[in-house]
This record gives C-alpha cells, structure tokens and sequence, in this order.
C-alpha cells in the first residue's frame, strides 16, 4: 500500500508538472500579427509571404497576415489584437507604411518588428536591421526589445526623420514617379540639386530664436536619410533627443561639401540648444522646437511627402513603442 501510495505521489506530481509546463507554453506562446505592404519599394511580395509563413512555421510560431493600410487606419485590427492572442507585430514595408502601423498600433503595448522592404528603409537601417528578409525574420524570432523614441509634428507622428526643403521636394517627386529603388532617387536628387533654392525659417527654443535662410533643415531621430546615407551622425533612437541638420544658404559648391562633411561625420555637434551663429552647416539637440516656414517649404515625415504648413511644433516621445532590434 505504501509503495502504491509512493507511486501515486509520483504520477500526480508528474501530471502537475505536466500540466505546468503547457500552461507556460500557452502562456509564453507567440503570434505573429504580420502586416504586408504590397507595394513597396521593388522587391516581389509574394516571395516575401512565402518566405515569411515558411520561416515562422518552420520556427513554430504561429501567426496571421493582414495587408497594409494606405490611409494609415489600422483600426481594422481592434477586433483582432482586442482577442489577446497577438504577441507581436511585424510590418513589411517602407519607412511610410511603418510610421503609419507603429502611431496606428502602439496603444497596444506590443512589440514592432521589420522586414525592410521599401526604397530608403532608414529606420531599419538605424536599428542595425538588414536588408535581407531571412535577416531581418530570424531577428525577430531571437531578438531583444528596445524602448525606442518617436516624436510629433504638430499632431503627426515620426519614426525617425521630418525634412522642410530640397529633400522633402525630392520625396515629392519620387513619390509621383512610377519607377522605384535607389536609382530613381539619386536621379531626382541630381536633377533638384542646380535648381534647389533656400527658404526662410525661423526655429524658435524656449524663447531664444534663429531666423535663416536653407536649403532644407532635418529633425531627425535616427542617423538615416536611408540607404545607409547618414545625416545626423549623433542620433540615437533611444536618447530621448532630437537632431537638428540646417543646411544654410551658401553656393552650389559649398552645398555640396559642407553636405558631404555632414554625412560623413566631420561637422561638430554643438553643446548649444540653440546655436546663435550661422554656419554653413548648424547641427544641435533638443527635446522640442518650433518652426516658423512662412513660404511653404516643402515637407516630408519619414520619407512620405505631406502638406507643409507654416507653423511646426515638434516635441520627442521618448520610449514610446517597442522595436525589436539585434
């Protein structure tokens, strides 16, 4: 009897730990909520969806597809993400289509994942997130989540970068052009560059002010114009900071340089909030600013072309969505 009641101890204690042990598998269990742009930069979307349920079968993870939203509503997706089950998100696209899913998505608390499939892809690129779809995936199955900055344009969101000026009418261009990838915009830009003209602004901090004229002026949260083209050599997703790039009114040949010495890391970042001087290049931090662009500038969010306004208020939120990084 005592060797009976010793076995039964044992088999209930294996059917605890059995029953345990599923509990915390279903507990810890991941779905994948994948959303697919379409259209996006050039690469074939339907190899990508194929890549992408074999590689999140074939690493047990269940999940679903879902298509982008062109007019940045994800509110189609309540329903879904209201069930619990979804445990990330994962937006193949370009840095337009996942501004739109991280500001439409964040209040769910979950974390972002990319597969990089658009022309610039700087977001991504900042992250340290390759190219490559079986890459980017196998991040997303193995890797950490990191408290990432966003910031607001009066009441837009941005990921990663706003443009007034020369790059933000290039954005524009490239947008209504039919061919896509890198090559259509380095055309659009050497074809802007001998007519680009400098606007005025006035950029306005805690009362201190700048009045300029420039070609374009960058806040940027990341170091990315995209491609792997560097324009805020100090920016970090994850400083709570905003980098400031005004690239003033100076010759053709001088734009050139003083750009190139930018990109490439030779301009000093200011201790300033606010430098009082007007170099070729102005670069500083700040948390928040405001813009005055009383001609119209073109603009930009994240590489999206939008409607200018005269009037930008622009604040950092910092540590405002999960980004699933290296």
């Amino acid at each position: 009897m005592l060797t009976n009641g010793y076995f039964c101890v044992l088999g209930i204690a294996a059917g605890l730990k059995i029953a345990s042990a599923l509990f915390l598998d279903h507990l810890f269990m991941r779905h994948i909520l994948y959303i697919i742009n379409p259209i996006s930069g050039t690469r074939n979307k339907a190899n990508l969806r194929g890549l992408v349920e074999r590689q999140t079968g074939a690493a047990g993870i269940s999940y679903s597809i879902f298509p982008s939203a062109a007019n940045s509503d994800y509110s189609y997706l309540d329903e879904t993400l209201q069930q619990g089950h979804v445990t990330d998100i994962v937006i193949a696209g370009g840095d337009g289509t996942i501004n739109g899913a991280i500001f439409g998505l964040k209040k769910w608390g979950l974390p972002f994942g990319i597969i990089p499939c658009g022309s610039g892809n700087g977001l991504a690129f900042s992250a340290g997130i390759p190219k490559a779809a079986e890459r980017a995936l196998e991040i997303i199955f193995r890797g950490n989540n990191q408290l990432t900055d966003g910031f607001l344009i009066n009441d837009a969101f941005a990921c990663m970068l706003v443009g007034l000026g020369f790059d933000a009418q290039v954005a524009h261009d490239f947008a209504n052009d039919p061919k896509r990838g890198l090559s259509t915009y380095i055309r659009k830009t050497v074809s802007h560059f001998f007519t680009a003209c400098a606007y005025p602004f006035t950029i306005e901090i805690n009362g201190k002010k700048l009045e300029t004229e420039a070609f374009f002026i960058s806040i940027a949260n990341s170091n990315q114009f995209g491609n792997n083209f560097t324009i805020a050599p100090k920016a970090l997703l994850t400083d709570g900071l905003l980098d400031i790039v005004i690239v003033t009114k100076q010759n053709k040949l001088g734009l050139l340089m003083h750009t190139l010495r930018q990109v490439t890391g030779f301009n000093n970042l200011s201790e300033q909030d606010l430098p009082n001087h007007k170099g070729a290049i102005i670069y500083f931090q700040t948390t928040k600013l405001t813009i005055t662009n009383p001609l119209g500038a073109p603009m930009h969010i994240d590489g999206d072309p939008v409607a200018t306004t005269k009037r930008l208020d622009i604040h950092i939120l910092p540590q405002c969505f999960k980004l699933i990084v290296p």
